[in-house]
């Protein structure tokens, strides 16, 4: 349970200290899906262990936060990225932009056939 508060505070921290929207959803889809499976997973040991339950719906909440957030915040890094929201000076290379171009580049080329 201490270990998600500290993946909880370190995400807090994260969204408020970091510069732009890319990084920031970094922090919140990792960190916080770190932070949200250890509680999870604490409460699943407790009431299995010590209240002798067998708790299945924790368990697909740990499956289903596990697969979904990073998907997430991918996604939202993705579409920030294509509305053009710009990255940071402080960041080294941007994959992205010549990915970006070149499919722009492929959409504009095609023609449609006609039927």
């Amino acid at each position: 349970m201490s270990t998600g508060v500290i993946f909880s505070v370190v995400t807090a921290l994260g969204l408020i200290r970091l510069p732009d929207v890319y990084t920031r959803t970094h922090a919140a889809s990792k960190s916080s899906t770190l932070g949200v499976l250890c509680v999870l997973l604490a409460a699943f040991i407790h009431f299995w262990l010590i209240e002798g339950i067998f708790n299945t719906q924790l368990i697909i909440a740990i499956a289903f936060l596990f697969i979904t957030a990073p998907v997430g915040g991918h996604l939202i890094g993705r579409a920030a990225y294509m509305s053009g929201i710009k990255v940071t000076e402080e960041t080294v290379r941007d994959d992205m932009k010549d990915a970006v171009k070149e499919a722009k580049q492929e959409i504009r080329d095609h023609k449609p056939t006609e039927l």
